[in-house]
């Protein structure tokens, strides 16, 4: 029984206030006011009024409002007057610089006895809620994905150039169960955007009935509050994984409020426990991330007694459409020309992909998608390559090479010592002594490709020899050797004949050369 009730019922046993305040332990003032305002209740007066029976079989909170009604604002006479103002306030809050301070300098210019500013703001914002009230809203397992980007990327190092690489960061989460999924990609872009919900329903492991995705250029071509017009790949998208895209109204993120707050959580829970660590490719990024929204996924919710990924498997995977047997890829189609350099120049990604050599100078159709580039050529595939983002580069397959070219592809010190032995073991020990010199390897390949030339144009016992004065000269240049077999030296060298020396006594043996002293021996004669 309330403390009300039990005041009227001491008050009809007789009690006086000094009991009634001893026995409800509240001051003898506060019984007097009480028992004064029930006798003004329970007086009848122009038909109106209560009877103790009426008064006990209200519940209490309505019982303690006949006798606590407080001040009403209505009831002052200052409200009157702001509350002529207030949808002019209202509106002037969405100018840009304007705020409650501003307008409530504003209207206590002229007005001495208005509100003060806590009570200004307090009007003004009772009035705000009237006109923007919140709907809770039921969702069913498996009926909706939430898809947004969050505002602030992340970022990678580049291996080879030491840049910064920004990623934006795709966010979705199921509204049921609030299980969330991120995902690091390189843009905003059409073909990341659905490569990056590819991966999030290959990774709920079913497909929801709708997808709701923010306004973004990815997935919207153009905004209406009624019947905006999604973008045709995600039309496609949605087709291949038989689902239908609801997005959220322009301008309305309470229509989204849950993904909005996983942003929040996720840059608490994902952004704030990478900050110290430094990846230098983007799958390593996307591996942090998942470890983190695991952690996410499985913290224990407040006021609930289970973790998202508890809810999501228990109650809500369940309810999730099959996936499709293949992945969706976004296919793009181009009519190019084969350049001179056999290579064709894919604008979009600034890099060049081969072709084969016979095909220069004529046109080719090509396919490509997220992750490979195919080639076509009178209804045949010619070529495919593997999609390459390196701006500048070429991607280039060897078979695609004309002979000179897959020749000079393939120089190395190793090639020129296999092919020397192919052809004889004087000219390999020769290849052998060039490449040991301290020289530009350009000019090393060029002296082996002429003693390769000479070889084929010269008889082999003729080369050979000449190979062999050129070790034996520690002279391993190509001029030396044409110079020797132009100028017949060979033949020269082979008809020269060795004259012995005239016998005589004044012999040395290294004895002489050793001794620190010489001691010539004159004859006595002289």
């Amino acid at each position: 029984m309330s403390t009300i009730k039990q005041l009227i019922l001491l008050h009809q046993q007789g009690k006086g206030r000094k009991t009634i305040a001893r026995t409800l332990g509240i001051s003898k003032n506060t019984v007097k006011v009480y028992l004064e305002k029930l006798k003004s209740l329970t007086t009848i007066k122009d038909g109106k009024g209560y009877t103790i029976e009426e008064l006990f079989r209200m519940e209490h909170p309505v019982l303690e409002a006949k006798f606590h009604p407080g001040n009403p604002a209505y009831k002052d006479d200052r409200y009157e007057d702001l509350k002529a103002r207030l949808d002019y306030y209202f509106n002037e809050l969405k100018e840009r610089g304007v705020n409650k301070k501003l307008l409530w300098e504003e209207y206590r210019q002229g007005n001495p006895d208005s509100y003060s500013y806590s009570q200004f703001c307090f009007h003004l914002h009772q009035l705000q809620i009237a006109r923007r009230p919140s709907a809770v809203l039921h969702h069913h397992p498996g009926e909706k994905l939430y898809i947004d980007f969050a505002g602030k990327p992340l970022s990678y190092i580049d291996k080879s150039t030491g840049e910064e690489i920004k990623c934006q960061v795709f966010t979705a989460c199921l509204p049921f169960s609030d299980y969330s999924f991120v995902m690091a990609v390189r843009s905003q872009s059409t073909e990341d955007f659905l490569y990056a919900l590819s991966c999030c329903l290959h990774e709920l492991g079913g497909v929801p009935q709708a997808l709701v995705p923010d306004n973004l250029k990815a997935a919207v071509v153009k905004t209406n509050r009624y019947e905006p017009e999604i973008n045709r790949a995600l039309e496609d998208f949605a087709n291949h994984y038989n689902t239908t895209v609801v997005p959220a109204r322009v301008r309305k993120p309470k229509d989204k409020a849950l993904v909005e707050n996983q942003v929040k959580l996720i840059y608490s829970r994902v952004y704030a426990k990478l900050r110290h660590m430094v990846f230098f490719d983007l799958s390593s990024l996307n591996v942090a991330i998942k470890e983190k929204v695991r952690d996410h996924n499985q913290t224990r919710m407040q006021k609930k007694p289970y973790c998202r990924e508890e809810r999501f498997i228990s109650e809500e995977k369940t309810h999730l459409l099959p996936l499709p047997v293949e992945r969706y890829q976004i296919k793009y189609y181009r009519e190019l020309r084969v350049a001179k350099n056999n290579h064709i120049y894919l604008s979009e990604d600034k890099h060049y992909y081969s072709v084969h050599f016979k095909m220069i100078g004529s046109k080719v159709k090509v396919i490509y998608t997220r992750s490979m580039v195919y080639i076509f050529s009178k209804g045949e595939q010619v070529a495919v390559h593997i999609r390459n983002f390196h701006q500048g580069g070429y991607s280039t397959t060897k078979d695609h090479l004309c002979s000179q070219h897959q020749h000079y592809k393939d120089r190395s010190p190793e090639y020129y010592r296999r092919q020397a032995a192919k052809k004889s073991a004087i000219l390999h020990k020769l290849v052998c002594c060039i490449f040991e010199q301290n020289r530009y390897p350009e000019q090393l390949y060029r002296t082996c490709d002429g003693l390769f030339g000479l070889e084929r144009k010269t008889e082999p016992t003729r080369f050979e020899k000449a190979c062999q004065m050129a070790l034996d000269c520690h002279n391993y240049t190509y001029s030396f050797v044409m110079n020797v077999l132009e100028n017949k030296m060979i033949e020269v060298q082979s008809t020269i004949s060795e004259k012995p020396l005239p016998k005589h006594n004044n012999l040395r043996g290294k004895e002489h050369y050793q001794q620190l002293e010489l001691n010539y021996k004159t004859n006595e004669s002289n």
